[in-house]
C-alpha cells in the first residue's frame, strides 16, 4: 500500500535518548528545556530572530488573528485546508473569499481590492503547496489600505522568497509541524513575526496569559507544546536537509516519468525557491481525475484530492470563486514522502500513462 504521504521518522535511538533525558528531568511540558532548544535551533536554521513553538498550526492561526486584533471581515482564499477559514470564523470574524490565480493556485492579488470594504481588517493568504503567494503585490495592497497580513505557510518549511525565509513576510506568518508535513514534531505549529511586541503578546497568549505563577497579562489559551513533541522536532530537524533534497529528487523523477502525461502543474511564483512539499497534478477535467484515482486505488495507491472541495462550499460561509472551484475539482496530489522508492514512482507513472493511453 502506498499512501499519499508518510511521516519521516528519525533513528529511534536518537528519539529514545531525548525521551530518556525527559524521564530523568521529569519536566514534561510548560516551556521545558527541549521546547526552548527546539525554538533556538529553528531560529538558527531559518535565519530568523523571532518565532514561537505552539501546539498546532490551527492554534497558530487563531493566536495570530487575536494578537492582531482583527475584527469584521478578513479576506482569504477558498483554496486551502479548512483550518484557514474555520480559524477566522472561530475568532468571530467573517471570511471574504477572493478567487485564486489559476496558474499559481494562490489568492489573486488583482482581485483583492474589489473585496475590500470598510469592515475589512486583514488578509489571510495561504502559500498553497509551499508555493509563495505574490507577496510583493499583497503587501503593497495591505499598506495602501492599512490592513494587517497573515500568511498561512503551513506547507512552507524550506521555502524561500527573494532569497529569505518565507516566514519573514507579513505581520505574522504561521506554519504547521503536523506529522504529514516534511518537517514535523508529530503535532505542532509555529508563529513568526518581526515585531518584538507582537511576539511578546503571543507568548503570553499561548500560555493562558500567564505572567508568572500568580499574575496574568491579557486573555490567553492553551497553545503550549510538550517536551516529547519538541524531542521529535529536534530529531527530525537534524535531517531536514536530507528530507528537502529527497523531496526535490522525487519531484524531478515524477517530472521525467510523466513528461508525456497530459496534465498541468502549478506555476511557481517568481522569486520563490520551492520546497517540493507536494506533487499536485491538474487534470483536464474531473472525470479524468476520477478515472486515474480509481485505477491507482485498485493497485493500493492512494493519492489525495487536495484541496477538495473548494471552501466556498462550506455551509457556514458564502462565496463564488470559479477558478478555485474548477481547480479543486480536477487536482490530485500524488504520493511523495522520504521513503518512497523510484520503483514505486515508476509504477505510479506507468499506471497513469496506461489510463491515458486506453
Amino acid at each position: 500500500m502506498i499512501p499519499v504521504t508518510k511521516p519521516y521518522l528519525p533513528p529511534i535511538e536518537k528519539y529514545q535518548q531525548y525521551v530518556s533525558d525527559i524521564y530523568q528531568r521529569q519536566w514534561l511540558t510548560n516551556n521545558g528545556p527541549l521546547v526552548n532548544e527546539f525554538e533556538l535551533s529553528l531560529k538558527e536554521y531559518l535565519g530568523l530572530k523571532h518565532l514561537l513553538y505552539v501546539s498546532n498550526g490551527t492554534i497558530a492561526l487563531q493566536i495570530a488573528i487575536k494578537a492582531l486584533k482583527l475584527k469584521g471581515e478578513i479576506i482569504t482564499t477558498p483554496f486551502s485546508y479548512v483550518a484557514t477559514t474555520s480559524s477566522i470564523v472561530w475568532e468571530a470574524c467573517t471570511p471574504v473569499y477572493v478567487d485564486i490565480d489559476a496558474s499559481t493556485l494562490n489568492i489573486d492579488p488583482a482581485k483583492i481590492e474589489a473585496a475590500i470594504t470598510p469592515k475589512t481588517s486583514g488578509i489571510l493568504a495561504t502559500h498553497c503547496f509551499g508555493n509563495a503567494c505574490d507577496i510583493d503585490a499583497i503587501d503593497e495592497i495591505a499598506k495602501r489600505h492599512n490592513l494587517k497580513v497573515i500568511y498561512d505557510a503551513a506547507h512552507c518549511f524550506g521555502t524561500k522568497y527573494r532569497g529569505r525565509s518565507i516566514f519573514e513576510y507579513g505581520d505574522i506568518s504561521t506554519s504547521s509541524l503536523h506529522a504529514t508535513k516534511l518537517m514535523h514534531s508529530v503535532e505542532g505549529g509555529l508563529l513568526f513575526t518581526k515585531t518584538p511586541e507582537l511576539l511578546k503578546r503571543m507568548a503570553y497568549m499561548r500560555n493562558f496569559g500567564h505572567d508568572g505563577p500568580e499574575k496574568f497579562n491579557g486573555v490567553g489559551i492553551n497553545g503550549k507544546n510538550s517536551e516529547f513533541h519538541a524531542a521529535m522536532g529536534l530529531a527530525v530537524l537534524d535531517d531536514i536537509d536530507l528530507i528537502l533534497a529527497k523531496r526535490k529528487e522525487l519531484s524531478l523523477n515524477y517530472d521525467e516519468k510523466l513528461a508525456t502525461f497530459i496534465s498541468d502543474k502549478p506555476q511557481i511564483q517568481e522569486g520563490c525557491t520551492f520546497n517540493y512539499a507536494y506533487y499536485p497534478i491538474i487534470f483536464s477535467c474531473e472525470q479524468a481525475l476520477l478515472d486515474a484515482k480509481t485505477e491507482l486505488e485498485k493497485n493500493e495507491i492512494f493519492p489525495r484530492r487536495y484541496f477538495y472541495p473548494s471552501l466556498e462550499s462550506l455551509e457556514y460561509v458564502e462565496g463564488d470563486c470559479p477558478n478555485s472551484k474548477e481547480i479543486a475539482s480536477k487536482i490530485l496530489c500524488l504520493p511523495i514522502f522520504y521513503h518512497l522508492t523510484k520503483a514505486e514512482q515508476d509504477m505510479i507513472a506507468r499506471l497513469l500513462l496506461r489510463i491515458q493511453n486506453n
